[in-house]
């Protein structure tokens, strides 16, 4: 028997992503003479599983048909860097399918958390249960996480919003203010966030070599928000700040703001 191995690899540009649980996935490509059982006994799986892997209702294969031998993974665990764009792009499965499976409402995702790649109600209630508080019930960790998905998004700027109590980086930097609508901006950021879509999220563009891709940063002033974006100007100590007009961006101006990276 001939047989056809398709490595799974999460690998992206930044090196920050993996799979949670995939192994490597295989396939076997049926030929004459091939039966359900021979091939389970070669492959180490059961006829059961071949079955229900290659969604076949009998026993019946014909010749050059090509079945998957192995499971495919079920969730991916979210890295600095990583966008459901990429991720989607690593593992096969729509940006649409991958909302819709986790209940996103927007492109906002974070790094640490679990995705459910499949629409199968166990995966979905693993991705739902963040990796930090494995102890909270699935729906209603699912609740709090889209509550905070919907604050992050629709939140607007705000100038009285305090530096949270956890552990992280601080710096002080300079921050600017820019809108989706900008001169020469496509409305797609550095890590493929939809600004025009969603003009409230909380986005910043940064210097990747002092704030990582991916990142939750805390700014003075603006709030907790993702680092998103990249920008020819932001280099160093320099961010700036997705505004959803150009009246707010100008309203902020250019100022100095302490920053706290919180992952």
């Amino acid at each position: 028997m001939k047989k056809y191995l398709i490595a799974l690899a999460g690998v992206f540009a930044l090196g920050t992503a993996a799979l949670s649980t995939q192994a490597s996935a295989a396939s076997y490509k049926v030929e004459k003479g091939d039966t359900l059982w021979g091939i389970s006994q070669d492959e180490k799986v059961s006829v059961e599983d071949l079955k229900e892997m290659n969604n076949l209702s009998s026993n019946v294969i014909v010749p050059s048909q090509q079945l998957e031998t192995s499971p495919k993974a079920k969730t991916y665990k979210i890295k600095k860097g990583d966008t459901l764009f990429k991720i989607a792009n690593e593992t096969g499965v729509s940006v649409g399918d991958l909302k819709s499976f986790n209940n996103l409402s927007g492109d906002l995702i974070y790094a640490g958390e679990n995705l459910a790649l499949t629409g199968d109600s166990n995966s979905h209630n693993l991705a739902s249960v963040s990796t930090k508080q494995t102890q909270t019930p699935a729906n209603t960790q699912l609740a709090n996480k889209q509550a905070t998905n919907k604050q992050a998004t629709y939140t607007k700027p705000s100038t009285s919003q305090s530096a949270p109590q956890s552990s992280g980086k601080t710096l002080t930097v300079t921050a600017t203010a820019y809108t989706p609508n900008c001169a020469g901006c496509s409305g797609i950021t550095a890590t493929g966030i939809n600004v025009k879509a969603n003009p409230n999220m909380k986005v910043i563009a940064v210097d990747p070599s002092i704030i990582p891709l991916g990142s939750k940063v805390w700014v003075e002033g603006y709030g907790t928000a993702i680092a998103g974006d990249t920008g020819g100007a932001i280099k160093g100590h320099k961010i700036d700040l997705l505004m959803p007009s150009n009246g707010q961006a100008n309203s902020w101006g250019v100022r100095t703001v302490t920053i706290k990276i919180l992952n």
